[in-house]
């Protein structure tokens, strides 16, 4: 890489954006920094950091009831004014959001929200299974790392993928509206309830079903 940590952190503080765009546009940019601002400008990241970077205070609280009430949500979706709010787009994106939160049942909004001692676990756990797997020491860490990538995308909502567009996150998807609506969009905070939860019954895919209803089956 012709670019250092410094690089990265300086174009985060230049754009808004998050950290691995910002190493990512220096990869795509060969280390130039005028170059990576334009890639982050033409891929519409810096547009919507910046915007991220408002205040947000207004918005909806968006409901989704799975077919036959075995599902429901509810999710906090803010923007900045309340006219956005009353909006029919910006209502889609609650319904969008709450049923991403059923299908796929994320525990927590965004990475920073993970207690540090359940990651802790987590890297053990995984740390462990790599051994079992007989893998050398010296590419554990490297394997450890890869893996907490897919724990995160598992239980943070924002680093899943999109059940409408699993081409996208669901931080793409925001960031994506943030600029179709110019206007702050932020998830604050869901809650999600299952029937029966933590009792014992039969093992439905409950994911399996929304999905089914998202393509209309």
């Amino acid at each position: 890489m012709n670019f250092t940590a410094k690089d990265v952190a300086d174009l985060r503080a230049k754009t808004n954006a998050g950290m691995m765009d910002c190493k990512k546009a220096l990869i795509e940019s060969d280390g130039d920094f005028e170059k990576a601002i334009v890639w982050l400008r033409e891929k519409g990241i810096a547009a919507a950091a910046k915007k991220q970077s408002r205040i947000a205070s207004e918005g909806i609280v968006s409901a989704y009831i799975h077919m036959g009430g075995k599902i429901g949500v509810l999710v906090e979706i803010n923007c900045e004014t309340d006219f956005v709010a009353k909006t029919e787009a910006f209502q889609q994106i609650g319904h969008d959001i709450a049923l991403q939160i059923a299908a796929a049942s994320p525990k927590y909004v965004k990475i920073e929200e993970v207690p540090a001692e359940e990651l802790e676990k987590e890297k053990e756990i995984l740390r462990n299974q790599a051994l079992n797997e007989g893998k050398p020491a010296q590419i554990i860490e490297k394997m450890v790392e890869g893996r907490v990538k897919k724990f995160y995308q598992d239980v943070c909502l924002m680093e899943q993928a999109f059940v409408k567009d699993p081409n996208m996150t669901v931080a793409q998807y925001i960031n994506e509206k943030t600029l179709q609506i110019g206007e702050k969009i932020s998830i604050r905070r869901f809650a999600r309830y299952e029937m029966g939860e933590g009792l014992e019954k039969r093992n439905d895919n409950l994911a399996d079903e929304v999905q089914k209803q998202i393509e209309g089956k």
